[in-house]
């Protein structure tokens, strides 16, 4: 465990892990020290010399005082590690994870990597500020307990010896059998807690078809699953644990037995023979304590293993050396393949261009992958076959802060975060001025929102924006990009599912946005496809047809199919009742 912990730290904390571990050594050593003192004194108590114990009991009392301090050291430096291991651990994380492709955050990553952070971390706080020190005495009081014994009797200190390993094979035993249990209940309950947040985040839609707690398969399904596998671990744990605490009690009769022979054939004496039995105690004490401890050890054993996979993903390749930025800022995909990994192909061979200072806008059927196109523009994910270049350069030959700050997106889902309307805005360019906010807000018309709530722009959107409408989350979305200021703007059905009014003020801060700008825009909006510089429509993983509205139109293709079925969907009436 103290190698896996070793490697998840990493080098900042090993240093520091070494010193702990050599603190709780000292004090086991210590500790075993001590009780091997019992034996002369017991020895001197109960022979025929009883004054002859007095320095024995100096000895004792001197070591009892060492490991009494070595003990107080090694917690406190334990619990000092233990907090700043928490510091390290969530930076480690944090700082891998935003290296990683958005491709590794699936779905069946996101409860996990939730869990992981924040109850997986304090699980392994615990075990460094709470387990590492009994774990040693588990091993080093026991270790220094036989060598002390075989001073006094070599007979009864190798049936210690003959003891330990089949006390270690119960203890290994019990282990394997919960580790497979736990590995499920982990699972489980990352499952359980998915679910969870969905059904407290999706109430609206749950309850509009009626489907309460008991409805909700998913859930009850979870439930159900985390509800077998506690059993689980109950029945197939519980004997393990019988086993390991049968096993300990076993060698310390086997000890006590072998005492009590040589005690009655006299070759050994009576004060001896308790003093060394004694010590047999404390021998198996510590064992049986390492099992109380091995549900805690297993657990955040489990947790150092998901933590070492998941810092062990390999991140989104950077450049050893940044190329130069570009000059300009057109977008070219030069035979462009994709899949997300399922063997289903998204974009195959695709090509486009992006003028500098133009605005395309790209157009095709639901699935045909326009947003994906977007996502290898600001390289989410890197391309299966072919380049992606900004200004001529491939975006793999620049770094992520090089790419990120010459593009701004605003996407259909917007995220908002759990501050205040200016933070939220500010969150575009953190050295921008107040005025500077101020202003891009005004631009997207985020200062109609500020006026009619009482607390104006340190208003608090609340968690994703939920204070808010979805027109106005998309405004601040639009004011965030606009304070940016990046020659690149990539939009993705920025304007669907609006109302007429936040339609109206959106539109207004696109104009704003995307003047002077290189505009990638995946719109379904037929005002929005007419004004485009150029047309591209996406279809089966390429681009079939690409021209002006006017030139699409009159060569009657799929385009033009596609502009007559939004122009019929665009004047449905409610038919009356006949």
């Amino acid at each position: 465990m103290t190698a896996l912990l070793t490697r998840v730290l990493g080098r900042e904390q090993t240093e520091g892990l070494r010193r702990v571990l050599l603190w709780a050594a000292g004090a086991a050593a210590l500790q075993g020290v001590a009780y091997a003192l019992l034996v002369p004194l017991l020895t001197r108590l109960l022979g025929d010399d009883p004054e002859a114990a007095w320095p024995w009991v100096a000895a004792l009392a001197a070591a009892t005082v060492a490991y009494g301090a070595a003990a107080f050291g090694a917690t406190v430096r334990g619990n000092r590690f233990s907090a700043e291991l928490g510091r390290t651990l969530h930076h480690r994380i944090g700082d891998h994870v935003v290296a990683l492709p958005l491709g590794w955050f699936g779905g069946e990553r996101t409860g996990p990597l939730g869990q992981l952070a924040g109850q997986g971390v304090v699980q392994v706080m615990n075990a460094a500020a709470n387990l590492l020190r009994p774990l040693c005495n588990a091993f080093v009081t026991p270790a220094v307990v036989v060598l002390a014994t075989f001073v006094f009797d070599w007979r009864l200190a190798l049936a210690m010896v003959v003891a330990a390993p089949v006390a270690a094979a119960a203890y290994r035993w019990s282990g394997r059998l919960m580790s497979r249990v736990d590995r499920q209940s982990h699972a489980a309950a990352a499952e359980t807690a998915d679910r969870l947040v969905e059904f407290a985040r999706h109430q609206p839609a749950l309850r509009a078809f009626g489907r309460t707690a008991e409805d909700h398969e998913l859930l009850d399904a979870a439930l159900r699953d985390q509800q077998a596998r506690a059993r689980a671990a109950v029945r197939i744990g519980v004997p393990g644990i019988a086993g390991f605490a049968l096993a300990v009690q076993l060698c310390f009769t086997c000890v006590l037995l072998l005492g009590t022979v040589l005690a009655v054939d006299g070759s050994v004496g009576a004060g001896e023979l308790i003093a060394v039995l004694v010590l047999a105690v404390r021998f198996v004490e510590p064992m049986g304590a390492a099992a109380e401890l091995g549900g805690s050890l297993r657990m955040a054993r489990g947790t150092l293993e998901r933590l070492d996979e998941t810092l062990a993903a390999d991140p989104l390749p950077q450049p050893e050396t940044a190329a130069p930025l570009p000059e300009a800022y057109g977008i070219e995909l030069d035979g462009v393949s994709f899949d997300y990994g399922d063997g289903r192909t998204v974009l195959d061979g695709l090509d486009l261009r992006v003028p500098a200072g133009h605005t395309v806008a790209l157009v095709g059927p639901s699935g045909s992958g326009k947003t994906t196109v977007t996502r290898l523009m600001a390289r989410f994910w890197d391309v299966t076959a072919g380049t992606v270049r900004v200004g001529g350069t491939d975006v793999r030959d620049l770094t992520t802060d090089q790419l990120m700050a010459r593009l701004a997106m605003v996407f259909q889902d917007v995220y908002l975060f759990a501050g205040t309307i200016e933070e939220n805005i500010r969150a575009g360019r953190e050295d921008a001025t107040d005025e500077e906010v101020r202003l891009a807000g005004r631009l997207a018309r985020v200062d109609e929102i500020a006026e009619r709530l009482p607390d104006g722009w340190a208003a608090r959107v609340g968690e994703g924006g939920a204070a808010l409408s979805g027109g106005e989350r998309q405004r601040i979305s639009l004011a965030r990009a606009l304070l940016k200021q990046a020659p690149i703007v990539l939009l993705d059905e920025a304007t669907s599912a609006l109302d007429a009014e936040n339609e109206a003020a959106v539109q207004q801060a696109l104009t704003a946005l995307t003047a002077d700008r290189t505009v990638l825009v995946v719109a379904h909006r037929l005002d929005t496809i007419r004004g485009a510089d150029l047309i591209a429509f996406l279809e089966g993983g390429r681009i079939v047809e690409q021209g002006t509205h006017e030139e699409l139109m009159a060569l009657g293709g799929r385009y033009a199919a596609f502009w007559a079925e939004r122009e019929q969907a665009s004047g449905w009436r409610l038919a009356a009742r006949p």
